[in-house]
């Protein structure tokens, strides 16, 4: 089960330094001219959780293995890419293969480093990006709303159907707003496989400047109003500071982030933030060879969840054993759970809850 974040932005905002910074690797080039990135690139990132260490002292376990999050750097976007501006056509097919969209806007001024549209306004280069998503989806479905036309005259009930989904969509785009804000309640699924730019859940990423990075500054307190009349996740990073942290040892790094004022990294925020954006959840199994972190959706049941570590525990599923991690943490394992009674025997219409410990009983 695979989950993505596509990493978006105009050129120059520091979204291929951020890149490298998550994955630690300098796969992504940096430099400072449009284009930079050409192809997407991709990393797979640890998702940060506390828990897992804690579960790992108390199983006793050789090693840990957490949970993972991708992140998919792709090429800067310019004004007029829905017309094949830049590398607009490349750009908007890239986009549409991930689950998420991390937008980086650039929010701190500095001469050496050239921008796009001649000078620095956060909130404007979002509308920029965020209409030329738009703009492509409107093309796209006004496309297919001719073919569909015509088969809903012939009493083809699927594309009356499609066509019904698709009205308060084209009439949010065709009014300047993005899809996500018309998709039917309740069809919600329905809308995600007509794979529009503008349906998929959206993360600001303010990049600030190092003085900023605890703080915020006036740039990034534009775009969390933005974010907060959105819906939308936005979170504070200094792309430049976290580039420096990532290649320090992991020892080294809460030192140097208490010198510059910051508890925690920018990167684990982001890498947080866009699992909790595609709305994941994380149960754990426990053992003397490994504690590990797994992925499942919210709302995903026991036998779907046992499938995540291989399919034949979904088809010869019996039940789960289940300790929540507050209660196991408490009880100091497993055993002391089931001796004071919070270890359950749950079975297929248990719906896991994050941070659920899991043991499955299956039968193959």
């Amino acid at each position: 089960m695979g989950f993505n974040c596509g990493i978006v932005g105009l050129p120059n905002v520091g979204k291929s330094t951020l890149f490298n910074a998550l994955t630690e690797t300098a796969a992504a080039q940096a430099a400072n001219y449009p284009f930079c990135t050409i192809e997407p690139n991709t990393g797979r990132v640890a998702v940060p959780d506390a828990r897992l260490d804690e579960l790992a002292r108390i199983g006793k376990s050789i090693r840990k293995v957490p949970t993972s999050l991708e992140f998919v750097d792709i090429a800067g976007l310019v004004r007029g890419a829905s017309k094949g501006e830049g590398l607009g056509n490349q750009f908007l097919a890239n986009i549409r293969e991930v689950d998420a969209i991390v937008h980086v806007l650039r929010c701190f001024e500095d001469d050496d480093i050239t921008h796009v549209e001649g000078g620095v306004d956060p909130v404007r280069d979002a509308d920029i990006i965020e209409t030329e998503l738009m703009l492509a989806d409107l093309e796209s479905l006004e496309k297919r709303q001719i073919g569909l036309q015509k088969r809903a005259r012939g009493n083809d009930r699927e594309a009356q159907a499609q066509l019904e989904l698709m009205e308060p969509l084209l009439a949010a785009l065709r009014d300047g707003k993005p899809a996500r804000t018309a998709v039917p309640k309740g069809q919600e699924v329905e809308a995600s496989r007509l794979q529009l730019l503008t349906t998929k859940p959206v993360l600001y990423v303010c990049n600030v400047e190092e003085a900023s990075a605890s703080t915020g500054n006036a740039f990034s307190e534009a775009v969390r109003k933005r974010a907060e009349a959105e819906g939308a996740g936005v979170v504070v990073v200094s792309a430049a500071i976290e580039a420096e942290v990532s290649q320090l040892p992991h020892e080294d790094r809460t030192e140097f982030l208490d010198g510059l004022g910051l508890t925690d990294s920018g990167l684990d925020r982001v890498i947080a933030a866009g699992y909790k954006l595609l709305g994941l959840r994380t149960y754990f199994t426990v053992g003397p060879k490994e504690s590990r972190a797994w992925t499942i959706t919210a709302g995903t049941k026991a036998p779907q969840a046992a499938a995540v570590i291989h399919n034949d525990f979904e088809r010869g599923f019996i039940a789960c054993e289940t300790v929540a991690f507050d209660d196991y943490v408490a009880c100091n394992g497993e055993a002391g759970a089931k001796e004071v009674g919070k270890l359950r025997i749950e079975g297929k219409e248990y719906v896991v809850q994050d941070g659920d410990v899991l043991l499955f009983r299956f039968n193959v």
